[in-house]
């Protein structure tokens, strides 16, 4: 009776000890998981790519940490970079600096209903440390940190670039994740060489602050969808929900631009996507913008693209 006592305790033990080693390996096991997880996470973070096939390319005016390379294959429409209103047509290929706020949107012929316009749009989303810190800062790689920088106001590459580049904008998003790095960084080396390239936005209007963007959301879908109607300051201000006078320094503060500026873009933006159709004459596509004014649909055509209504279509 005495041994067996005196043994139980030994065997008590070492089933303890047993317990201990397997509780052991699972919090390793565990944690291990865990480590493997955020690692995925951080990459998704540092370099992402989207193709998109669905109109309206941005659900709102927005802005975030990373850097967009934005290449549209197939749609046209107005594309918004900073204080920058310009039109996108397939080819079109743009980057997007870190913070600074942006819109896409499809002409209004892609929201018709039944329509079958097709949208093709690769996104290239990154952090400048997307291949580890610091690694554009090194003299190698100086071409590449320069755009980096420039791109703070927005950079619209030229439609002969965007063709050149077509097949490995296309093919990126298929291959694997270290490939798409690999090749992705030469893409940007290359992009880094040409000089066909120009700034989109004449002031930085990167953003910084939480403040919510929902009211100039509103606004700017309000005008895309309405330019071609008499729209006024208080229309906007109403939209906003603030008095013609704040609404004023707000999107002033917004959009480096007053809201008569923004409309006139508007307007001549989609006039000169007009003027690419033959049968319809200037005058119809003044009134069609909503303009009330052929004199004033001129001055303003002229001081916004360069030359005359007839002069541009003359060019296409």
């Amino acid at each position: 009776m005495k041994t067996s006592f005196r043994i139980e305790p030994f065997y008590l033990f070492l089933n303890l000890k047993r317990k201990i080693r397997v509780w052991i390996k699972f919090i390793i096991l565990f944690f291990m998981k865990l480590v493997l997880k955020n690692i995925d996470c951080f990459y998704d973070e540092r370099f992402h790519t989207i193709c998109k096939e669905d109109p309206c390319l941005d659900a709102s005016w927005h802005y975030h940490p990373q850097y967009e390379l934005i290449y549209t294959s197939k749609s046209n429409g107005i594309r918004f970079v900073g204080d920058s209103v310009s039109q996108f047509f397939p080819g079109d290929l743009v980057l997007v600096g870190a913070n600074l706020p942006h819109l896409w949107r499809n002409d209004p012929s892609y929201y018709k209903e039944g329509s079958e316009k097709k949208v093709k749009t690769v996104v290239l989303k990154f952090m400048k440390d997307f291949m580890g810190e610091g690694t554009f800062k090194h003299p190698e790689f100086a071409s590449i940190n320069q755009m980096l920088e420039q791109s703070k106001f927005g950079v619209c590459f030229g439609k002969k670039v965007g063709e050149k580049f077509h097949d490995e904008l296309i093919g990126i998003v298929d291959l694997p994740q270290g490939e798409q790095m690999i090749k992705f960084l030469h893409l940007l080396y290359q992009l880094s060489l040409t000089e066909d390239r120009q700034v989109l936005s004449s002031a930085d209007m990167r953003q910084y602050s939480s403040e919510p963007s929902h009211r100039l959301d509103k606004v700017i879908k309000f005008i895309s969808d309405n330019y071609a109607d008499n729209i006024n300051l208080q229309d906007v201000s109403d939209i906003a929900c603030m008095t013609t006078t704040s609404f004023c320094r707000f999107f002033k503060r917004m959009t480096n631009k007053s809201f008569t500026q923004f409309l006139n873009e508007i307007r001549v933006r989609n006039a000169s996507r007009m003027l690419l159709e033959d049968n319809i004459t200037v005058s119809e596509i003044c009134y069609k913008v909503g303009y009330n004014s052929i004199t004033n649909f001129y001055m303003q055509f002229k001081q916004i693209m360069g030359s005359t209504p007839k002069d541009y279509r003359k060019t296409l």
